[in-house]
């Protein structure tokens, strides 16, 4: 299962400290990002069915940051009713 969230995480050293925190907290979840991306995106694999969203945002959040799930859904796209 891979689970992305959306950061505010800005630096390497940042994401390193919450990619350690977050993997010896969670045994099996492997922690990575892309600080390229404009949501300045967390990965995180697990070798098991589920992933505690919920506990991986309070620890994140216990670190002075934030992290929200993005979603799977695409964009929404916009209609024009032309009459």
């Amino acid at each position: 299962m891979v689970e992305v969230f959306r950061t505010n995480i800005c630096t390497r050293g940042q994401a390193l400290d919450v990619c350690n925190r977050l993997e010896r907290i969670f045994l099996g979840y492997l922690v990575n990002f892309d600080l390229e991306d404009c949501d300045r995106i967390m990965r995180i694999r697990s070798p098991f069915s589920t992933i505690d969203i919920e506990r991986v945002c309070r620890v994140v959040m216990a670190m002075g940051f934030e992290a929200s799930v993005l979603s799977d859904d695409p964009a929404p796209t916009r209609l024009s009713i032309i009459n």
